[in-house]
């Protein structure tokens, strides 16, 4: 054997001048438990990667949910959309049939003017109210001086039943219609709100209301014509005495 070939203690075999140690292959049995043990700490990290990937899959899966929701959502009191199934239609709200909110203060304004002819008993005290507005309202056609005409038609000769009309149709609650021009002004309050309404289509309520302004041949005229045959008064929003007159 020559000097570059000299063996060394632990087996290994040096060529040219490096040494090379021998492999030692442990018995198959711990070779094995060795790579059981390798195994295990490796399986485990599978698994809590596995189980962090699909706990961050959820919590996308959660967020994009709420982030739809939020926006397209039906929120409380939102309209619900075309087509959609899950969600009922939200219904029309009934039309109003007879308006009990607050007044405008122009409106009461002008109903107290009017009110204080009524309540002097004297229907010449109705010029003030009439003199209010810029334009005379409407009182029938041909009826340039009121206070004569109310006089002429009155059975008492000096207008107190036109007044006694004004004060029954005042009692009862306006309707309220939205068909003004000025859009800060557009709401005009009629009295009595049973004009708006259909003589024939009145709820027992609204019958007895019917009796308490008209005589009972007139509202039998007004059911069998199907329209309103009666007083009716419209104010303005802004307080302008828009119409006063008996509808044939």
């Amino acid at each position: 054997m020559g000097p570059g070939l000299a063996g060394t203690k632990e087996g290994s075999v040096n060529l040219m001048g490096y040494e090379r140690r021998a492999l030692r292959i442990p018995p198959d049995g711990e070779q094995r438990a060795g790579c059981a043990e390798r195994a295990v700490p490796k399986q485990n990290s599978t698994i809590r990667s596995r189980r962090w990937t699909s706990a961050g899959r959820l919590f996308l899966i959660l967020l994009v949910a709420v982030a739809s929701y939020l926006v397209h959502g039906h929120r409380p009191g939102s309209p619900a959309r075309a087509g959609d199934k899950t969600e009922a239609a939200v219904p029309a709200a009934p039309k109003e049939r007879a308006y009990h909110g607050p007044l405008p203060q122009s409106v009461i304004d002008m109903r107290e003017m009017i009110l204080a002819a009524v309540h002097a008993g004297d229907v010449t005290e109705l010029k003030d109210a009439i003199a209010w507005n810029e334009i005379q309202p409407d009182f029938g056609a041909g009826n340039d001086d009121p206070i004569a005409y109310w006089k002429r038609i009155s059975a008492d000769g000096e207008g107190r039943e036109v007044l006694a009309v004004l004060a029954d149709l005042l009692a009862l609650p306006p309707a309220r219609l939205a068909i003004g021009r000025d859009p800060e002004n557009m709401m005009v309050y009629v009295w009595p709100y049973l004009a708006e309404l259909p003589p024939d289509g009145l709820r027992p309520a609204e019958e007895v209301d019917l009796y308490r302004i008209m005589p009972a041949t007139a509202v039998k005229a007004a059911k069998d014509a199907k329209k309103w045959l009666w007083w009716r008064l419209a104010i303005g929003a802004d307080g302008t005495w828009h119409t006063f007159r008996k509808y044939e």
